[in-house]
């Protein structure tokens, strides 16, 4: 009897799984920050629901800094367990690696930094989450509102862009997903036409 030697996958312990069921709340969590930061920015001033908009931006903002928190916790652990076994293998592919997931974690926290120094500026006690005022993290000041704003926009489209980059990295999870989401819909419309 010959056995053929196939590769293992390497086993997914919980906290793996954890961190996984993390990062997808958070992908939900920045996916709704980007529509909402769209659409809001394009709405003219005299729209009842611009002020409502912002604020459920800011909630939105606080509660992935909080899930970020979290996040990070949950991957040290990871790493623990990982690295205290066996040191990873420094290939050139695993720095690529570790330097777009290490941009990634740095705009994750960047971006609504980024957005409580442009709100904190405009007017103290601006950013609430949920009904609840948060403390202001800068003084109001006038003179950095536009700095913040900028920050904010392009921080935002940086950190898109390296998203695109991950998508891209993570091609095989993405197709895989996509064919899970297109069986979904057309199942449902199968059921539907029932």
């Amino acid at each position: 009897m010959s056995s053929v030697n196939t590769p293992s996958k390497p086993r997914q312990n919980s906290a793996f799984k954890h961190l996984m069921s993390i990062h997808w709340w958070m992908s939900i969590g920045y996916l709704i920050l980007f529509v909402t930061g769209t659409s809001m920015a394009r709405l003219p001033r005299e729209v009842f629901i611009r002020p409502s908009l912002y604020d459920f931006h800011k909630s939105i903002g606080a509660l992935t800094m909080a899930v970020l928190t979290w996040r990070i916790l949950v991957l040290l652990r990871v790493w623990w367990r990982k690295y205290t076994k066996k040191f990873p293998k420094f290939s050139t592919e695993w720095f690529k690696t570790v330097a777009l997931h290490t941009s990634l974690y740095i705009f994750m926290w960047a971006v609504p930094i980024a957005g409580f120094l442009l709100s904190n500026s405009y007017k103290s006690n601006n950013v609430k989450f949920f009904g609840i005022l948060l403390p202001d993290i800068f003084p109001q000041n006038s003179a950095m509102v536009e700095i913040g704003r900028s920050l904010h926009f392009w921080l935002a489209y940086t950190f898109l862009a390296f998203i695109i980059l991950h998508s891209i990295q993570q091609k095989k999870v993405v197709r895989s997903l996509w064919r899970k989401f297109t069986k979904a819909i057309t199942l449902g419309n199968t059921l539907s036409s029932n």
